[in-house]
């Protein structure tokens, strides 16, 4: 089981942040996070959305992208379930399905 690095656990965490704010750049992260969750369900992440961003951000997605391509795991795996979970219900309550009572 791949473990994040120190730098991929900071710069996750960071992005996990920004994407539960209310801005345009919180939108851009959740996306990228998102297509990461299940970008089937969630929708994909165009590349050039990255040119909106503050470059510290850029730099923290670009970490995160390299470490998730070369390690293949989900976030759920890395236990970020929860986290990621929240961040559909935020940013794509029309997947969220209504509990049965």
């Amino acid at each position: 089981m791949a473990q994040l690095t120190e730098e991929a656990r900071a710069a996750l965490e960071r992005l996990l942040e920004h994407a539960q704010r209310d801005t345009g750049h919180s939108r851009r992260v959740a996306d990228f996070l998102l297509a990461w969750w299940n970008a089937g369900e969630c929708g994909g992440f165009d590349l050039t959305t990255a040119w909106s961003l503050d470059d510290d951000i850029v730099h923290d997605v670009v970490l995160l992208f390299g470490w998730v391509a070369y390690h293949k795991v989900y976030p759920d795996t890395l236990g970020y379930g929860s986290q990621f979970e929240a961040l559909v219900r935020d940013w794509r309550p029309e997947l969220v399905q209504p509990r049965e009572g």
